[in-house]
């Protein structure tokens, strides 16, 4: 399991991938567009409602060549390459993202924020910070989308505290927890309606039962 390296990238020409897979993006801001998911393994940020809990583990997962994660992305017609875990930013991204590029991809992360270093060139960064864990503050200049993961009430108030460090045209976004929808999500409503510059952020692909 991970110890410290969540406090400094890995620099490798290999990469651990949990998995890789052409889908469509079902949340935040790039909802319902085709995209290629490179999963990549490491994660100690240990948030307990986590839907993928065996990608925590960085040595439970194959590594692959950045030549390879390409090749596996260029099988698929769609040019828009979301990089996820675990906590992708664990790791050096500054080759896979140059080569994606390099093959047409537009380059999206998700990422909590919780590392020293922003690595890689990236088109859209995807800031989804967790109570679990404080993030960098390097990530908030370079965040296009905040997004919160709604559980209980104080969840708001968690959301709120990162705006001011923000730049003006960050978009914020309040996603209900999957398995707390039915509570959480008619709260979110109030409160994007009395707040208006939030956003709902819904996990359609779970709706639509796609991966």
């Amino acid at each position: 399991m991970l110890t410290e390296q969540s406090q400094q990238t890995i620099t490798t020409t290999t990469l651990p991938v949990m998995e890789a897979f052409y889908t469509l993006q079902g949340e935040g801001t790039f909802a319902g567009r085709a995209a290629y998911f490179i999963r990549l393994g490491g994660c100690d940020v240990g948030c307990h409602w986590c839907d993928v809990k065996e990608s925590w583990d960085v040595n439970a997962h194959p590594h692959q060549t950045i030549d390879q994660i390409v090749a596996g992305a260029l099988a698929f017609p769609g040019r828009l390459a979301v990089i996820t875990g675990g906590e992708p930013l664990m790791h050096d991204l500054t080759a896979l993202t140059g080569a994606l590029q390099a093959a047409g991809f537009q380059t999206n992360i998700e990422t909590s924020g919780v590392c020293q270093a922003v690595t890689g060139s990236w088109d859209w960064i995807c800031f989804s910070p967790k109570k679990f864990k404080q993030p960098n503050p390097a990530i908030f200049t370079r965040a296009d989308e905040l997004k919160v993961i709604i559980y209980n009430a104080s969840d708001f108030a968690f959301a709120e505290s990162f705006v001011p460090n923000l730049r003006p045209n960050c978009r914020l976004l309040l996603q209900p927890e999957w398995g707390r929808s039915d509570e959480m999500l008619p709260r979110i409503v109030d409160y994007v309606k009395a707040n208006p510059q939030w956003q709902i952020s819904l996990q359609t692909h779970k709706f639509m039962a796609i991966p």
